[in-house]
């Protein structure tokens, strides 16, 4: 009951409100249901995904944005007829209702299947990632160890990142090194991870995409890029179909991020007179994670020995009229272990 209490959500909350339910429970489908329980809808993470993709707007209603039809389950049920259903199509949650609509309690995937649900076919793309950074927000502790090797939960970033990729099929990848490049190779030497590694050695830093330029005759597909300091809880299965339907020359992961700011905002006329003040504004943006998607075709954009940001790179895609898409992801699926508060809310989340 304390779950099903967690995903109820009534038919005013707006979508944003929505959003930040489902980082709260640690879910990603939500009930809506009118007075007395009944049930109006359900509402995923991919319905709300959609919804902004459309330039939605986050303050709308939810009911704007869910299935106004869910599947449901009467109290008297086959539980082995359940589970086929909930199997077949990979439903996270289903509510049960009483004979006259009530919500009276869910199924949940967990409570017939031990393991997570089963991710999309086996990706196969390569993968790079950008290591070869100083770390220096993250100083003193980069002085010693460097950034894509801070520890994790027992284990680097490095690697978390790696496992999550492993799991959709993405076993090849590039590593762009520089900065404690030896350090990195050692770890990996001696550990037994069954990946396809390869290393690209940058004789100086070259930003988020200089070391890109190595890659124009290697990388003939598809591929993911990513930084070395975030992790991302989606389907990347879903990201690259996302990619390839739209056209994209490069797809950007972007997260939802909430920002309230503690003090009277002043708005100002020319010359210095006041216009408004708006206290305590709070400003809902998408932010780049630094994770993506690109076409093997940008690698031609990317200038040898050069300091080259990715940024740059999609500014120059986006000049020369090539399609840039941006996949929304929420805010708590997106760890970013790049500042010190970050790390030490990752580390908090990784306990938990």
């Amino acid at each position: 009951m304390d779950r099903l209490q967690k995903v109820l959500i009534p038919p005013r909350t707006t979508v944003k409100q929505a959003l930040r339910k489902m980082d709260q429970a640690g879910e990603k489908t939500l009930l809506v249901a009118g007075g007395r329980r009944r049930l109006l809808g359900s509402v995923t993470d991919g319905d709300i995904r959609r919804w902004m993709l459309k330039s939605g707007r986050m303050t709308a209603p939810i009911v704007r944005v869910m299935n106004a039809d869910p599947l449901t389950f009467p109290e008297v049920h086959e539980r082995e007829a359940v589970k086929a259903v909930m199997a077949a199509k990979s439903f996270e949650c289903v509510p049960i209702v009483d004979s006259q609509g009530r919500v009276v309690s869910a199924i949940w995937w967990t409570d017939f299947f031990a393991s997570p649900k089963a991710k999309t076919a086996a990706l196969g793309l390569p993968v790079v990632i950008m290591a070869g950074g100083e770390g220096s927000r993250l100083a003193p502790l980069t002085q010693i160890l460097p950034k894509p090797l801070m520890p994790l939960g027992g284990k680097p970033v490095l690697q978390h990142i790696m496992e999550r990729f492993s799991g959709f099929g993405c076993r090849q990848f590039y590593l762009s090194l520089n900065y404690k490049s030896s350090l990195i190779k050692a770890y990996f030497h001696d550990l037994d991870h069954g990946y396809g590694i390869r290393y690209i050695e940058e004789r100086k830093p070259l930003g988020t995409a200089g070391s890109l330029h190595l890659l124009r005759r290697r990388i003939k597909s598809n591929f993911f890029l990513t930084n070395c300091d975030v992790l991302i809880d989606a389907d990347y299965g879903d990201i690259l179909d996302f990619h390839r339907k739209n056209g994209n020359a490069i797809t950007m992961v972007a997260s939802m991020k909430h920002y309230a700011i503690p003090y009277g905002v002043c708005r100002i006329k020319s010359g210095g007179r006041l216009r408004a003040i708006d206290e305590k504004p709070e400003y809902d943006l998408l932010v780049n994670t630094g994770m993506y998607v690109l076409e093997p075709a940008v690698l031609a954009e990317v200038p040898a020995h050069t300091f080259f940001h990715v940024t740059d790179l999609i500014h120059k895609c986006v000049r020369q009229k090539r399609r840039v898409g941006v996949y929304p992801i929420s805010e708590k699926s997106w760890l970013d272990i790049g500042q010190w508060d970050e790390l030490q809310e990752a580390i908090q989340r990784f306990k938990a």
